[in-house]
Formats: structure tokens, C-alpha cells, sequence
């Protein structure tokens, strides 16, 4: 395999010009480049990666932080990322948290002695030390699904996705709504969506049963439990629950079937995701679609602007979302 060196000879150039059409950097007139480039084709020569990232100090690669990587959401999201990333020659360097907060600060610093070029970041919670610890890095990064203050932002319109399921529910005729969520650390799935739910249901001059609100952790199990506590500790039952994650909602379809409840007849049920199996369970589940694929190319411009145009202004990028309407409401 010829060297930087060899081609310079066979170019009859120095390896600084060879250099300078390799980085496409500096002047070189036309003809010396048509030259270098045509013996570059005819040799086969490929620059070393390596080398080049020493001279250029960049790496080619990006660190995506993720909450949980076996998500359907998470697939989505670096289907998207990677997309785009590929196309400028990046390469991806996945870390999952596994919805561990303290894993979320650890990776980031694992990142950063990589010599990442930048950093993506699917935020869950929110406190100080993350976002501290975010101020400190000194590289372009990008956070996904929350806002955090001083670094550009993807988000999901987590409050009217929620009222737009709490109105589809009102326009059935539903004025007793359950609803399951999830910490409210999480701004955007455990806060924002919970005061999209509250808000519909003030505006509309209904009450909300204590017994109606309970609390999951992501996952089918949490979502069949508290399906089971609200139907057995609520002395006016709903006839209605917004689950704030197709998981969460899946897992109260399986409580409700295993009782004999009729979906939507006894019970009108709605998640958010999108989940393939949204579609496939019985009923099929109604969903929100916030269109994840968008969100990582989203995420992945922005970086790419950091890095390759220098630019350092903060952006928010909200993105929309799309109601799907199925047979368990």
C-alpha cells in the first residue's frame, strides 16, 4: 500500500501539497491537484485514519447516550442519526444507560477521553449535576426529548400530544380519564404530558379522582399494576386511561383483558410511541407518532453544524407530532 510520501514522489510534490488535496486545505493549483488526484485512483492509496485524526485532531465520531438501547424508540432515533452522520464520513459510538442517571454523567466523561467530536444525548432526568456536568464539556453536544438550558435542544411536544389524546377521549363521550405515568423527574414524559392530561381535564370542568392517577416506570409490568390499582381502589371507576407510553398502556390492556373488560367499550385506552406492536396488539392501540427517525436526523444537522461550521448558537428544535386514531378508543 503506498504512503503519503510515495505518492508525493510520484507527483513529483512535496507531502505538504499532498496533504493540502487529501484536507482539501490550502492553495493548490488545479493542474498539481488533477496530477495527485488521478495517481491517489490509479494506486488505490487510502489515507489513514489515524493519521489524519492526529493532524486534524478530530476523530470522526460521535457518542450517542441513550436511555435504554433495546427501546423501539432508541432503534429509531440512530436510524436517524446514523443516516446522516454517514454521509459526512461519521461514525457512531453507542452508550446505553440503562434509565441509570448516574450512568448518564459516567458516559459522558468516557466520551470526552475518547475525543469524540461531539456528543448526543437522550436525556431522561433532569437535576444539577447533569446539568453541570454538561456546561463543562467543551465539545459540540445536542440533548434529544428535554430541555436543558446552555446547549441546543430536540424536543417532542410532550404537552399537546397529551391534550391532543385527552380531547380525542372527551369527543368519544369520556368525562371520568384515568392516567398512568412516570416520574416526574422526567420532564417530558413524567411532568409535561401529566399537565397536558390536568389541563384538558380543568378547561373541561371535570374532576379527577385521586385513585385515577398512578405512576409506572416504563415498562408492561408497571403498566399492568397500576391499571390493577386504579380499577380496584377507585370508587367511581374511569371509563378511559392515557397511558403516557405504549408500554404502559400494553401492559394495562393485559389487566383489563385478563378481567374480562371490553377495550374501548368498558375501558378506551391511548398510549404515546408508535410502537410496532402498538399496531398489533388487540385492539390495536390508539398512539402518538413523534416520528423518531425526524428527531435523530434532527439531532445529527445540528451537530454537524457545530462541528463542521463552527457554530456555536443554541437552538430549539420542536418537533411535531401525529395522533393515531385505532380501535382502543
Amino acid at each position: 500500500m503506498p504512503t503519503i510520501k510515495d505518492i508525493a514522489e510520484m507527483a513529483n510534490v512535496s507531502r505538504t501539497t499532498v496533504s493540502r488535496v487529501l484536507n482539501n486545505s490550502g492553495y493548490v493549483s488545479d493542474e498539481v491537484r488533477k496530477r495527485i488526484l488521478k495517481i491517489i485512483e490509479e494506486t488505490g492509496y487510502v489515507p489513514s485514519e489515524h493519521a489524519k485524526s492526529l493532524r486534524t485532531k478530530k476523530t470522526k465520531a460521535i457518542g450517542v447516550i441513550l436511555p435504554k438501547i433495546s427501546t423501539e424508540t432508541s432503534s429509531r432515533l440512530v436510524s436517524g442519526i446514523d443516516e446522516v452522520l454517514a454521509e459526512k464520513g461519521y461514525q457512531i459510538l453507542l452508550a446505553n444507560t440503562n434509565l441509570n442517571k448516574e450512568k448518564e454523567i459516567e458516559f459522558i466523561n468516557l466520551l470526552k477521553s475518547r475525543q469524540v467530536d461531539g456528543i448526543i444525548l437522550t436525556a431522561t432526568n433532569i437535576n444539577d449535576e447533569l446539568i453541570n456536568e454538561i456546561k463543562r464539556v467543551s465539545m459540540p453536544f445536542v440533548v434529544i426529548g428535554q430541555e436543558i438550558p446552555g446547549v441546543s435542544n430536540v424536543l417532542y411536544d410532550d404537552y399537546h400530544a397529551a391534550r391532543a389524546i385527552i380531547s380525542l377521549f372527551i369527543e368519544k363521550g369520556h368525562q371520568k380519564i384515568a392516567f398512568i405515568g412516570v416520574d416526574e423527574s422526567d420532564r417530558a414524559v413524567g411532568y409535561w404530558r401529566k399537565k397536558g392530561y390536568l389541563d384538558v381535564m380543568k378547561e373541561h370542568g371535570y374532576s379527577v379522582e385521586p385513585e385515577w392517577v398512578q405512576k409506572g416506570i416504563f415498562d408492561i409490568q408497571s403498566g399492568y399494576d397500576a391499571m390493577k390499582r386504579i380499577m380496584e381502589q377507585s370508587k367511581i371507576r374511569p371509563t378511559a386511561t392515557f397511558a403516557v407510553t405504549d408500554r404502559l398502556a400494553i401492559g394495562a390492556m393485559q389487566y383489563l383483558k385478563e378481567k374480562g373488560y371490553a377495550i374501548p367499550g368498558d375501558m378506551a385506552l391511548a398510549g404515546i410511541g408508535a410502537s410496532e406492536i402498538s399496531h398489533y396488539v388487540s385492539p390495536s392501540l390508539t398512539t402518538v407518532d413523534y416520528l423518531n427517525e425526524e428527531a435523530g436526523k434532527a439531532a445529527a444537522k445540528l451537530i454537524l453544524d457545530k462541528i463542521l461550521k463552527n457554530d456555536s448558537s443554541i437552538k430549539k428544535i420542536t418537533l411535531n407530532y401525529r395522533l393515531l386514531i385505532r380501535d382502543s378508543v
